[in-house]
């Protein structure tokens, strides 16, 4: 499974999200402050999980139809991984 450049720049975003967080537990911002950028950070993060799983859920599906499969089990790994996330 390939990527695209998209799930690519938003991985990049978080990770200045997270070099944000370190600046501020390097500068001793206030913890509130703190707490807001690390929910936002996880919030990035399971969407990105979200985004993963949908486009490999999507090529998955394609390919079982391809062999005259059920997308079933597919489907049902997704779910699993979905949960297993949170």
């Amino acid at each position: 499974m390939e990527y695209d450049k998209a799930l690519k720049n938003r991985l990049k975003r978080i990770e200045g999200q997270i070099r944000g967080v370190l600046g501020m537990l390097e500068a001793g911002e206030d913890c509130r402050e703190i707490v807001t950028q690390l929910s936002a950070v996880r919030t990035a993060v399971d969407r990105t999980i979200g985004v993963v799983i949908g486009s490999n859920l999507k090529h998955c599906i394609h390919e079982e139809l391809e062999k005259g499969n059920s997308p079933d089990k597919v489907i049902q790994e997704a779910v699993e991984l979905l949960v297993k996330s949170r």
